[in-house]
């Protein structure tokens, strides 16, 4: 079997340990170099290397990871420095279609993506003297995929007849780019006014179009980069991450405008929210491995297919099985503990933000219980949660995660052991480790990717002792298992500790699954909001999706929702019936 040595060099220190790992490695004592400084940090021969397991074992810093790979076809695309994160393939792409990849967070995604787009230069792992030169580049890439799509794809990326356009995933990134006015951005991508105005309707950017850069929300930062990825002249478009900060509404309707706009060209879309995936790709590749250790992909699959074989866990093309356990999204049943112990109420208020107007209706949240916050952008829910944080909630205590999380160059670590229960047994096993909190502890805040940035300000505000947790989109950036993970940490959290939580989300799985009850807000978007009382789950999905139009279907093998087609006969039949997600 294929084995792999990685070794984080950030933690590796040597210094420290006395080369520990050297001095106990059964081959070092033979007299070999199996583990062996490199630039003042370890280095191992995964040659020499048996896999005894004795380094990982003993080192102080959890630097090293000796790991057993599946059957392997090649070697590595790209290598990160010798025993560094390497990718072993790329996804095959099928002229005319719309292909997704979906895998956790850290197994290489951008990496394949920077490839695709020639950004960076694969280097098929070799270092040194045996480096590939830039002239010899792409002869290398075509031999390594001849007799597939590849090689044609190569090819003509050489010649330079293919043209990407990026839909990059950090959005936040923009306004430090670029001044202006959204139109201004707009017409320096393509300036033909015409179209840029026509698709900045289609994408409901106009109302926006006039306004700066630098205050627009999250979701409207999120419009505009598509809109400037597809006003691109291209015919090969990359989507990271198209729905962070949208709405279910503005998914899917960005979806659509983006599959209309791409038929009969070529795009790559690299997602975490299942219903959009199955809305707009018409295949899939599967990438599973270990973050920050390795990456492959499957085979291409029809996207049912590929979505169901993921969750599941395995690929039975490559007799592969990449998770213990499938996903599936059946609610568990209600906790036994009564959600009736009244924690605080709230009266009937009208806030006004510059013209923008929100009604708020009465309403109560119970101990050990978590409020779903759901509805369009700009219908004033953040507004709502800071209102709360800022006039306070009758005589609670409330600890705050912002939809925006400020950066700063501090240590995780820091700013975590400023709060007591950074010890405390129950946090550490029931919050810190499910957020996999560890590996971030030396690291600096403005290091995080965009899913470390998540994680740690969900500790960082849970950690905090208060009665309601106040929470502003916190799958942001997330892969799909570390939301249900999270999801179900949230949940036995707030019922075990009697604490009670209001979350704004848009994934409507991870709401669905954590939610006791739902507050749905209605209303004209960026003129004036109402959020309804408190309702049941059932009431809370069906006033909402009927609002929007939308209804969704049950896939059969592992009940995950599917968004019906508008007009279609189930989607008439739920409408008719008023079930418009729980069918």
């Amino acid at each position: 079997m294929p084995r792999i040595a990685v070794i984080e060099k950030t933690k590796c220190k040597p210094e420290l340990c006395g080369w520990v790992c050297q001095k106990k490695c059964p081959i070092n004592m033979t007299g070999a170099d199996c583990i062996y400084e490199d630039n003042k940090k370890a280095g191992i021969d995964e040659i020499l290397c048996t896999g005894c397991g004795i380094c990982p074992k003993i080192c102080p810093f959890d630097a090293i990871e000796i790991i057993n790979l599946p059957e392997l076809k090649s070697d590595p695309i790209h290598q990160y420095g010798p025993n560094g994160f390497r990718i072993f393939n790329l996804p095959m792409i099928q002229e005319g279609s719309i292909i997704g990849i979906l895998g956790r967070n850290g197994i290489g995604k951008s990496t394949v993506i920077n490839v695709l787009s020639k950004t960076m230069e694969a280097n098929f792992a070799k270092f040194g003297a045996d480096k590939i030169k830039s002239e010899t580049y792409f002869e290398s890439l075509k031999q390594e995929f001849k007799g597939t799509v590849l090689q044609n794809y190569f090819t003509k990326l050489e010649k330079g007849e293919i043209k990407v356009a990026y839909k990059p995933q950090q959005i936040t990134n923009i306004p430090k780019m670029f001044s202006g006015v959204v139109k201004e951005l707009l017409l320096k991508v393509n300036p033909d006014e015409k179209q840029v105005l026509e698709i900045a309707k289609q994408l409901n950017v106009i109302k926006i179009i006039d306004r700066e850069i630098k205050v627009l929300s999250g979701g409207e930062l999120q419009r505009v980069a598509i809109a400037a990825a597809l006003l691109r002249d291209a015919n090969f478009y990359i989507f990271d991450e198209i729905t962070n900060y949208l709405d279910i509404y503005e998914r899917l309707n960005s979806s659509r405008f983006i599959k209309e706009h791409c038929s009969g060209k070529t795009a790559l879309v690299v997602e975490h929210d299942l219903v959009v995936l199955d809305y707009l790709i018409d295949s899939i590749h599967i990438m599973y491995g270990q973050p920050s250790a390795f990456g492959m992909l499957t085979g291409v699959k029809a996207a049912k297919v590929g979505l169901n074989d993921y969750l599941e866990g395995y690929s039975k093309e490559e007799n592969v099985r990449f998770r213990d356990k499938p996903i599936t999204f059946d609610k568990e049943s209600d906790a036994t503990i009564q959600k009736i112990d009244v924690l605080t109420s709230w009266e009937e208020e009208n806030i006004e933000v510059g013209t923008f107007k929100l009604n708020v209706k009465a309403g109560n949240v119970k101990r050990g219980e978590t409020i779903g916050i759901i509805g369009q952008n700009a219908l004033g829910k953040s507004t709502f949660m800071k209102h709360i944080v800022n006039q306070g909630l009758g005589d609670t205590t409330l600890s705050y995660k912002a939809q925006l999380i400020e950066r700063s160059d501090n240590i995780v670590m820091a700013e975590l052991a400023q709060f007591g229960n950074f010890t405390d047994s129950f946090y550490e096993t029931y919050v810190l480790n499910p957020l996999n909190i560890k590996p971030l502890l030396e690291k600096q805040i403005d290091q995080l990717s965009g899913g470390e940035l998540q994680r740690y300000a969900l500790a960082k505000c849970l950690l905090a002792d208060a009665d309601i947790y106040l929470l502003d989109e916190p799958t942001a950036f997330l892969d799909i298992e570390d939301r249900l993970k999270i999801a179900k940490m949230l949940k036995y959290f707030m019922e075990t500790k009697q604490k009670s939580a209001f979350i704004i989300d848009h994934d409507l799985v991870f709401m669905d699954y954590l939610s006791d009850n739902l507050l749905v807000f209605e209303g004209e978007p960026s003129i004036q909001g109402t959020a309804l009382p408190p309702m049941s789950m059932r009431d809370g999905m069906n006033t909402f999706l009927k609002n929007l139009e939308i209804s969704f279907r049950r896939d059969e093998a592992n009940k995950r929702p599917r968004v019906n087609k508008l007009g279609s006969v189930k989607d008439q039949e739920q409408k008719k019936s008023g079930e418009y997600y729980y069918a």
